[in-house]
């Protein structure tokens, strides 16, 4: 299965889907992944809709008690504001107890809290990404067939292989330098050579 997607000299410049989707995977690994997020949790709905029924409380309880104007303006703008939230994470399959101030205020809505901001912080493993990826390439090519696809498969396949082996690299240099620190400065300046897209390359492994 092949795209035409651009002209040279009158002669169409033929791509196979394959090709496309190495080009792709490319991007992602120069990108990276910290745009990346998980999908919300239960936990993380729950503690978002809980947000927006804290929210409204707050803005009921300041209207009820004649809090100031002001007071009463910004309570009403934060519950609009955590609507945002809901509408982001979705709906919980269960939801927490939060009829009156007393539940809302229990310990496990506390926790709850907690727990969806240690989620919220999570970010997918590159390696992984990166492996789920080419995997789904390496599928997608050998359904198409062909030459180009299987062309594109062994490329995808060899990229894998590589990518594999360069993380083991990288884990074992970090290990040794943990392990042996006294090393560390001749191990450093044995890598001076190296260009500076290695170098970013590299940093960007050892903190994903």
């Amino acid at each position: 299965m092949n795209t035409v997607i651009g002209t040279s000299k009158g002669t169409p410049k033929v791509f196979s889907v394959g090709w496309i989707l190495i080009l792709l995977l490319l991007a992602l690994g120069v990108c990276g992944c910290d745009a990346l997020r998980f999908a919300p949790s239960e936990r993380q709905k729950q503690n978002a809709w809980l947000h927006n029924r804290t929210a409204a409380v707050v803005a009921e309880t300041a209207q009820t008690e004649g809090a100031s104007r002001e007071l009463q303006e910004l309570t009403k703008l934060s519950e609009l504001q955590s609507r945002a939230f809901t509408s982001y994470c979705g709906l919980p399959k269960k939801y927490p107890q939060a009829d009156t101030r007393e539940q809302i205020l229990a310990q496990s809505n506390w926790r709850l809290a907690n727990t969806a901001l240690s989620e919220s912080a999570q970010r997918p493993d590159a390696w992984q990404v990166a492996d789920s990826a080419m995997e789904l390439g390496i599928g997608l090519c050998a359904l198409l067939g062909g030459v180009c696809g299987t062309r594109a498969v062994r490329f995808l396949k060899d990229a894998r292989a590589k990518s594999q082996a360069l993380k083991e690299v990288v884990q074992g240099n970090e290990l040794f330098k943990k392990r042996n620190q006294t090393q560390a400065p001749a191990f450093k300046a044995a890598q001076q050579n190296q260009s500076p897209a290695t170098r970013q390359l590299v940093v960007q492994m050892k903190t994903t």
